[in-house]
């Protein structure tokens, strides 16, 4: 598997969030619908973010990465655990479809290892064999078409290098958990992954 090389060159885009691609090497992804979280929730979060940020600027060590993730990424995964919004991935012909447009070109511009369809939200891990940001907005915008419910998508996305085979099962054994850990019944989500070549990750 590919994952990060801390010595080779990594290219980055987006401004109030910034994105890192180092090639094909393991992503970790998250986008939401965009109703998934209240706009105030949103605020606060960003305002303890932009001054934590500024005490601490990038590059990050291990410490400093977990902090972030223990202060910022885990309250957001609990707010979209809850179900908020319209929810249009409860509906499993919804489900479908985007796990159709999820697949699309797998082999050709990515190759998944993992993800889950919530109702609110998706966790991807896969190698990008294309400029990422295309990829995900492809996604999007072909899902939304086809769905026929207008712009449905948050404007931007979460993403994290994996750092090692153990970042890698760590984030697998999330993916896995999801469903359990938001408490969601049979029928309200997807869970998907490559069969074979995965380290153990229960």
């Amino acid at each position: 598997m590919n994952f990060l090389n801390p010595h080779s060159q990594i290219s980055k885009h987006g401004e109030e969030l910034p994105h890192w691609q180092q090639g094909s090497a393991i992503q970790f992804v998250t986008f939401r619908l965009g109703d998934a979280l209240p706009l105030s929730l949103i605020r606060e979060w960003r305002s303890e973010r932009t001054q934590w940020m500024a005490e601490n600027p990038q590059p990050w060590s291990a410490e400093i990465q977990a902090e972030y993730h223990r202060r910022f990424t885990a309250r957001i995964e609990h707010w979209l655990d809850q179900g908020l919004g319209c929810c249009h991935f409860a509906d499993p012909e919804a489900r479908r479809v985007l796990a159709d447009s999820l697949m699309r070109f797998e082999g050709e511009r990515v190759r998944h290892q993992a993800w889950v369809i919530m109702p609110n939200h998706v966790h991807l891990l896969f190698s990008p064999l294309v400029e990422m940001g295309k990829l995900i907005q492809s996604w999007k915008g072909h899902t939304a078409r086809l769905l026929g419910k207008g712009p449905i998508w948050q404007p931007d996305y979460r993403d994290t290098l994996i750092r090692d085979r153990d970042h890698f099962v760590n984030v697998l054994r999330y993916i896995r958990r999801n469903p359990i850990k938001a408490k969601l019944s049979e029928g309200r989500f997807t869970l998907w992954e490559r069969s074979g070549d995965h380290p153990s990750a229960p």
